[in-house]
């Protein structure tokens, strides 16, 4: 068994099939399947079903399946020691993040303790970090909601108010604040449901049972923002993420705080790697830093 096996298997299990998991590694399909094949073959096992072009986790493979995660991790924890005596005078972090509006204070604060670490950052929703972190595509996840799971070591970060947003011309342009009520009779804006920005204000909205009219639904900020800009109607986003703009007058919401968290987590197995606790302790002095936001130094605990 090898190193180079495992890290195919994981591939092929992370994007479902040979012919994906070769284009990732910059490799022939060949190459994955005599790989797939040997390690089968070495312990008289199969790893995968195949069906046609789609391949899935036999019994024997799923139990496989998170070992292999751990192996692959543990190998980076390993070059980092051997490497430079677990200095982190050299080495690389992943993160996953669900906006970079939050995790660059965090970057900023890590780099300047450790410049010569190489970070990446990809971005995605809040499952999918968390799906990158078990598959050890990533070791620092940022992401918008705690959930309950004993996988993971959760640390809050902050906490940001939802704020509402206007063009210039529009007749709430002449408040600093608008309640729920006033926002539930407007033209709403809103991101599709199960964003976070979005979640906080429906449980707004029904604290009150109040039925807003949302006109649109956007995927994404930018477009949003853009929307609001032309005059489609009324927006809403979390403080943190809100972007000055002559055409645009923001709005602070009334009454009981509709909120969003931020959230960072890693795996548990995987909190005191010396990068990540590392990297842990950085957003922790990040959040001590800046008075823009609320900081929790505690862990939380999964009960």
């Amino acid at each position: 068994m090898t190193l180079t096996q495992i890290r195919s298997f994981l591939a092929v299990v992370r994007h479902g099939g040979f012919t994906a998991a070769a284009r990732v590694l910059q490799t022939s399909q060949t190459t994955i399947t005599s790989q797939i094949q040997a390690l089968e073959q070495e312990h008289g096992v199969e790893l995968f079903e195949r069906r046609g072009r789609r391949v899935e986790l036999t019994s024997v493979g799923e139990e496989f399946l998170e070992i292999a995660r751990r192996m692959i991790g543990l190998e980076d924890d390993a070059r980092l020691i051997l490497g430079e005596g677990g200095a982190l005078r050299r080495g690389s972090l992943r993160l996953g993040a669900v906006s970079p509006y939050h995790v660059i204070e965090m970057i900023e604060v890590y780099h300047n303790r450790y410049p010569d670490m190489h970070l990446s950052m990809r971005l995605g929703n809040s499952e999918s970090v968390l799906r990158d972190l078990e598959d050890y595509t990533c070791e620092i996840g940022v992401i918008a909601k705690a959930v309950s799971d004993e996988r993971f070591h959760m640390r809050p970060y902050a906490t940001y108010p939802v704020i509402a947003f206007v063009h210039r011309d529009h007749r709430l342009a002449r408040q600093a604040s608008v309640s729920l009520k006033e926002l539930a009779r407007e033209r709403l804006l809103m991101r599709e449901p199960g964003s976070t920005t979005r979640r906080a204000l429906d449980e707004g909205f029904a604290r009150l049972s109040l039925s807003p009219r949302v006109a649109m639904e956007i995927g994404s900020r930018e477009a949003l923002r853009e929307a609001v800009a032309r005059g489609l109607g009324v927006g809403t986003v979390s403080q943190s993420e809100y972007i000055s703009d002559e055409r645009l007058h923001p709005l602070m919401i009334e009454g009981e705080p509709v909120v969003t968290s931020i959230h960072v987590c890693c795996l548990r197995e995987r909190k005191s790697s010396k990068p990540i606790a590392a990297f842990l302790d950085a957003v922790e002095h990040a959040g001590e830093r800046n008075g823009d936001h609320r900081f929790y130094s505690d862990t939380i605990g999964v009960r």
